[in-house]
C-alpha cells in the first residue's frame, strides 16, 4: 500500500502525517500511508518498515497537537521522528526489506 485515498484526512503532528482518525502512520483501515512522505520530509529513502507510533496526543486550544505526557508541541522525547525513523530503517535493513 503506497500513498493514501484522496478522502483521507491526515493530520501533522510535528512535521510528520498521520490518519486523522486513527492516527496511525499506516492505517488499512483508511487505506492511508504515510511512510513515504514523512521519510522524504526527514531526508531518508522512502523504505518498507515498521510504522512510526504516535504517543497519546491531544491538541492545544490553537488546534495544535501536543504530547499529552509532557503537554508539549515539539516535545523531543515523544516526537523524535528522525531518531525513531532511523532506527526503524536499520531494523528493517537488517530483516531484509526493500526500499519502497
Amino acid at each position: 500500500m503506497s500513498g493514501s485515498d484522496a478522502s483521507t484526512a491526515t493530520i501533522e503532528v510535528n512535521e510528520a502525517v498521520f490518519c486523522s482518525q486513527h492516527q496511525k502512520e499506516v492505517c488499512s483501515d483508511c487505506s492511508f500511508d504515510g511512510r513515504e512522505e514523512n521519510d522524504g520530509f526527514f531526508g531518508l529513502t522512502p523504505w518498507d518498515r515498521d510504522s512510526l507510533e504516535l504517543p497519546t496526543s491531544t491538541q492545544n486550544k490553537d488546534g495544535v497537537w501536543q504530547c499529552k505526557k509532557h503537554t508539549s508541541t515539539d516535545c523531543n522525547l515523544c516526537y523524535g521522528w528522525k531518531k525513531q525513523l532511523s532506527k526503524l530503517h536499520v531494523k528493517a535493513k537488517k530483516a531484509g526489506k526493500k526500499a519502497l
